[in-house]
Parts: structure tokens; sequence; C-alpha cells
């Protein structure tokens, strides 16, 4: 651990509020906007906003090699040589969690500054409701506590007290949420008639959307459809396979098939992309150039959904012990009455199908991507094994599985989501008169992703031993600087508090 971080922490992480001017010095930048890693360099930060960066190693081109900048009397240095210094990971995807999930809030908004995660776009406040959401929003922008910049979306329905089925009620609906301080909506599938006048209503109103297909509502208007009256963002991948089908309208469900029953439907969703049109075929190019036309975005949380592919992996991943607390715990093993808690009789046939439709399903975010498409870095965290922060960085993985270089997954991570939410004018890069939202790390992480993780990564020393490095070291949001391993030590605190009264956590026995 360098030197440095004593003086971070005494001088600078104490306050949680920006400085009036502080340099970061010596970084390696790797911008979010798609160009090569570049530094020395030196960026200044005056309270929340870049106003200057400043390379100075030497360059074919260059005359002469830049000087280090000066600081003034009163400014504020932080000597980072060699450090990678990111823009800060926007979680396009998220959700709080609420009580059946978690301790508290700032459980949550702890492990992902522990991750870098400087901006999340909360999925519909579905857990603890709009006004708790817009209540943590103003805090974090007001440095109240420490968490990132929060989004706020609003699941379709809040505040009203029946199911709305018509689209002038649905019209006003959006009204009034724009009113109360939504920036977007969560959408999980509706009549096509509620749906075409939400999104029209949402795009009057300058509302971002997102929609999960539900397979209740999908044969009514899959993801094309929605892409097509003005939906912002696909989520999860429900609605595309559904767009691709060429012999059919809706999916072969077997016979005994209950949608309420999530064994049924994950089982079942294993399965969709095989019966879609196969990849390079005329229908799947024009679905994928129709949407790249319309400027959907995709989020596809790879992340969430390994579980059905490996159930063994997510059940066992090595951070559970020190990170996942009690309630998550609980909420994760197998329980018919908890959203993605489905694995209790998941075996080798499920596996498979997804296996084979991860390969699919790779290959067409892949050419959407390829081919110009806007994608965004999401972890739906909460569910299915996946922990607040760790989920963010194996979906950084799996998008490099699916083929996008280490680079460009960092620029999906971080200036990708900020376009989904709408606010990268503001954020999502490393460029002058945008937001100081920032991570540092020391190793190279465009060499291994795993660096990211909270928990380090295994490495061999000199000397044969082993030792955990990596995680990443410093979170800047909106100029206020954050001990990333302080926020994590604060996490393992309360789970281990709450083992030390009795962990729960499922197991699996042996005959």
């Amino acid at each position: 651990m360098n030197a440095f971080l004593d003086e971070i922490q005494l001088a600078y992480v104490a306050t949680g509020k920006p400085h009036k001017r502080l340099i970061l010095r010596g970084v390696i930048v790797i911008d979010g906007t798609g160009g090569p890693p570049f530094g020395p360099a030196d960026i200044v930060i005056e309270m929340d906003t870049i106003t200057r960066i400043v390379q100075y190693g030497t360059s074919p081109w260059q005359n002469q090699s830049p000087v280090r900048l000066v600081p003034g009397p009163e400014d504020a240095v932080l000597d980072l040589d060699g450090c990678y210094i990111l823009p800060g990971l926007v979680d396009a995807h998220a959700h709080i969690g609420g009580p059946a999930q978690v301790p508290s809030a700032e459980y949550v908004h702890k492990l992902w500054l522990g991750h870098g995660v400087t901006t999340v776009r909360e999925l519909g406040s579905i857990y603890n409701g709009l006004d708790f959401t817009l209540e943590q929003a103003r805090l974090s922008n007001r440095y109240e506590i420490a968490a990132p910049d929060i989004v706020p979306y609003v699941y379709f329905g809040w505040g009203a007290d029946h199911w709305i089925s018509d689209p002038d009620e649905a019209r006003a609906w959006v009204r009034t949420v724009a009113a109360h301080g939504a920036k977007g909506i969560k959408l999980f599938g509706l009549a096509p008639n509620v749906m075409k006048a939400t999104l029209e209503e949402a795009q009057a109103h300058n509302l971002q959307t997102a929609c999960h297909h539900a397979q209740q509502y999908v044969s009514g208007a899959n993801a094309l459809d929605t892409a097509r009256w003005g939906l912002k963002s696909v989520e999860h991948w429900y609605g595309i396979p559904e767009a691709m089908f060429t012999d059919r309208r809706v999916q072969d469900y077997p016979s005994d098939y209950n949608y309420v029953n999530e064994a049924d439907r994950f089982a079942a969703a294993g399965r969709l992309w095989e019966a879609a049109a196969p990849p390079g075929s005329a229908r799947w190019n024009d679905t994928i150039d129709e949407f790249v036309s319309l400027g959907t975005a995709l989020v596809p949380t790879f992340n969430v959904y390994i579980g059905a592919r490996d159930a063994a992996r997510v059940r066992t991943s090595e951070w559970h012990p020190r990170y996942t607390a009690r309630e998550l715990k609980a909420f994760f093993s197998p329980n018919s009455g908890e959203h993605g808690s489905f694995f209790e009789n998941w075996g080798t046939e499920e596996e498979v199908s997804w296996r084979r439709s991860y390969s699919l399903w790779m290959s067409f975010i892949r050419d959407f991507y390829d081919r110009g498409g806007l994608l965004g870095a999401g972890s739906d965290s909460g569910f299915i094994y996946k922990v607040y922060g760790f989920g963010l960085i194996e979906e950084l993985e799996l998008l490099r599985e699916a083929g996008v270089s280490a680079l460009e997954v960092i620029g999906i991570a971080t200036l990708g989501g900020a376009k989904i939410a709408g606010i990268d004018t503001v954020t999502g890069s490393i460029e002058v008169g945008k937001r100081a939202d920032l991570l540092i790390v020391q190793e190279n992480p465009l060499k291994n992703l795993k660096v990211l993780y909270g928990h380090g990564h295994s490495a061999e020393e000199a000397d044969g031993g082993r030792s955990a490095v990596g995680g990443v070291t410093l979170t800047m949001k909106a100029g206020a600087v954050f001990n990333a391993r302080d926020m994590l030590s604060d996490v393992r605190d309360i789970v281990a508090e709450q083992s030390a009264n009795g962990a729960i956590f499922e197991t699996v026995h042996d005959h």
C-alpha cells in the first residue's frame, strides 16, 4: 500500500466534500472516450469540476516536454505517480435494495463507492419508493451521505391506487411523476396502447425510459416495437429474441408452464435465443441495424444471470463470506416467494440451455456494439447471488468475454452509461469541464479487469508467495474524495457483526 494513502486519509478524505483546488499528479489516464491511455499527467479539479489536464511525457511531435504544474500555496496535491485514473463507473441498472435484502442503504452505497461506482441509474425505486430515492439523491448531492450520484427512475404505476390500463390515464400519470422529480420511468410490460402512450408522453417531458419486456406482455409488443415508439433502453434481453422469431409469434412454452413459478420462467427463458433467427441471418442483421438506427440502448446485465449457466459459481463467490449481508444471504437462498431465488431444482439441462443462450446473446451484443449501438454496463445486483459493486465488475468481465476490448468495456461502463442516463455532458469521461467523478487504482485494469474487484486479485510475489493486489484505492464523486478501502472496511464490519450473532447462508449438504 503506497504511503500517499495515509496522507489522503488524514488530509482529504476526512472532509467528504470537494476542495477549492486539488491537483492529482502523475496519473496514467484512461479517459473513457475510447482514446488510448496517456500519461503521466496532472489533473486539476476545482470544487467538483475538472478544469485542466496537463500531459508532460515526451512525444515525437513535441519539441519539448511540458513542465509539471506548480501548485499554488493553497492547492491540495495528491502525488499518484504510476496510478491509473478512470472516470467513475456508471451502474446503468441498479437498485438500492429494500429491507428484505439489505441492512441499510449505507451498506449498498459503500459497496458501490468501494468499487469506484460514482453514478447509479436507480431503475424504478421499486423497493423503497420514489420519495426515498429522491431523498437519497438529494443527500448525496449535498454531500450529506457517502453515496454515488443517484439518477432516480420510477416504476410504472407508482402512487396509483389501481392498475393503469387506459392510455390517457397513463399520460396523466407520466405528467405527475415528471413534476414529482423522477428522471426516468422503468416499465415491465404493458398493453401495447398503454405502452405507446407512456413512451410518447415520457419523451414530451424529457424523461428517460427503460423496459424489462416481461413474457406476459411481449407478444403484444416486443423490444423492437417499443424501440420504434421511443423506448430509450432495453434492459436484460427480454423482447429481443421475440423480435427475431421467423416461424412463430410467441415462445413455445411447456404445457405445464406457469409464469409465476420462477423456476419455470427462467428455465424457459434459457431456450429463447435458440428459437430466434441465427447470427448472420437477414432477420438478425435487420434487427440489429434497426435498433442502432433508432438509437435505442441495450443494457444486457450479463452478470445477474450467470448463475443460470453455473449455479455453483454464484453460490460460492469468494466475496460472499466478508461482504454479503445476512439479509442478502437469506434472500438469495432458494425460496419461491423471492424474486430470482429459483435454484432449488436447477440442474444440468437448465445450465446447458443457458450456456448456449449466452453464446448467442453475447454474439448479438457484440454485433450491435460493432455497428455503433449504445451499450451500458448494469449489474442488477441484489438478486441471484449478485452483490452490489462486485456485480458491476463481473459485468465488465462478461462484456470482455463477449468480445469487446477492455478499453471499450471501460468506455461502456463510464461514458456509455452516462449517455443512457442522459448526463453525458456532465460526467462519464475525463475531460475539462466535466464533473470530477473518478476512480484511482494502482494496477492497470486494461491488463486485468479483476484488479477492480474490491477484495483484490491474487498475485504471485517475487519470493513465490501470494498476496492480494488491486481494488480501487480512491473514488472521487463530484470532487469529494473517498478512500475506497475504508468504504469496504465498513461493509466488512457490518457483515462481521451480523456473523457474530449467527450468520445465515444456504448450504449444500453432503449425503
